[in-house]
């Protein structure tokens, strides 16, 4: 197992900016191979409209747009919770200049997984986690989340600054459908679509297959009364993924693995809620990405094994703000995570994105290891 060290890097800037759908800006994407040469990139809130130049989108007539559907709002003409591109296999080099965005019949961004009847889109959003395709089945995972109102929002660290869209998570679960007709339906276990619930880690930031043992392992964040972000794992056999009773979790680096979820032990901490797991051929190890908390770094950890041990974290990016903006709230990065298809010579060169809030596009990196 090689060091994990950074020779050099690029920043690739923003991608998918230059779109025919009016599209201005999604965060998340998460890069879920197909096969035959392509992937699917899943993402959350995407905005469809026009920018005001040297304007937030986040603000209307100076008031924080809050946890409302945005949707014909300002310059927004519609908010979808969450939608899909699909890319071939590409050199990303200069970044990503080959893509088609999912789309409905009438040719508008399609949203993936729907809000449900009783589901108020001012109240709920069902945002992307990651997925994975298993014998002909595309399996995405994703997390409910509760807005709070704007009135309901609490000043952070008592300076009079609050982030303009605040949310409390419901918990995660997982969709299971085609990427032929691009239908899903929900995974529902005692009559609920949440498979892992508020203060139980949301497992599917992450999924990694193992073809061997014919296994997906699950990575998911959840925080604890002492406020730090940790990282948890599962694991579930291929003809069993929609049948939660069957799930088990790692309780020990041994490693040894049970059925109750309260046992299950961390990995490592600091991922916000997003992670990418990987396996790096140049390294001869697993290679685990995330943003540090919601700062402007990401960083990496390497393991021998998916369940570790994990390397402490290692500096991989640091983003460089240049939009200058004097914001009304703290500055917010997050979603730092690999796109493990688009690596070069067996993984010495590797793809990060990024989203910073005001951007609020997919922020492409390019690292060259050691």
């Amino acid at each position: 197992m090689k060091s994990l060290k950074i020779k050099s890097a690029a920043d690739l800037g923003l991608q998918f900016v230059d779109n025919p759908h009016r599209m201005i800006g999604q965060d998340g994407a998460f890069s879920i191979p197909l096969g035959n040469q392509k992937s699917l990139w899943f993402f959350g809130d995407t905005l469809i409209g026009n920018r005001e130049p040297g304007s937030s989108l986040w603000y209307i007539s100076g008031i924080a747009v809050g946890g409302d559907d945005m949707s014909g709002k300002g310059t927004v003409d519609k908010m979808l919770n969450n939608t899909g591109l699909i890319l071939p296999d590409q050199d990303a080099s200069d970044g990503l200049q080959d893509f088609n965005y999912i789309l409905n019949p009438d040719g508008t961004l399609q949203t993936l997984l729907p809000l449900l009847a009783d589901e108020d889109p001012n109240k709920i959003r069902v945002w992307c986690q990651h997925g994975v395709k298993i014998d002909g089945k595309l399996y995405l995972s994703f997390v409910k989340v509760k807005m709070i109102p704007q009135k309901e929002i609490v000043a952070i660290n008592g300076k009079g600054e609050a982030y303009p869209v605040n949310f409390n998570v419901i918990g995660s679960g997982l969709a299971v459908g085609s990427d032929q007709t691009w239908e899903f339906k929900r995974i529902f276990h005692n009559g609920s679509d949440i498979l892992w619930k508020k203060f139980e880690p949301h497992f599917g930031s992450a999924i990694f297959p193992n073809y061997s043992e014919r296994k997906i392992y699950l990575y998911g964040t959840s925080q604890g009364a002492d406020q730090i972000q940790k990282t948890y794992l599962a694991r579930v056999d291929f003809d069993q993924i929609e049948r939660l009773d069957a799930y088990e979790y790692l309780v020990s680096s041994k490693p040894e693995w049970g059925p109750i979820i309260a046992e299950a032990g961390v990995l490592f901490t600091d991922a916000p809620s997003e992670v990418s797991i990987s396996y790096n051929r140049h390294l001869q190890a697993y290679l685990a990405v995330h943003s540090w908390r919601t700062s402007d770094r990401i960083v990496g950890h390497t393991a021998p094994n998916l369940w570790g041990p994990w390397s402490p974290e290692i500096d991989l990016w640091q983003a460089r703000i240049t939009n200058g903006k004097n914001l009304p709230y703290p500055r917010l990065i997050y979603a730092g995570k690999e796109h493990p298809e688009l690596a070069l010579d067996n993984g010495k060169t590797i793809f990060l994105t990024y989203i910073e809030f005001e951007e609020y596009y997919p922020h492409l990196i390019r690292l060259t290891l050691e």
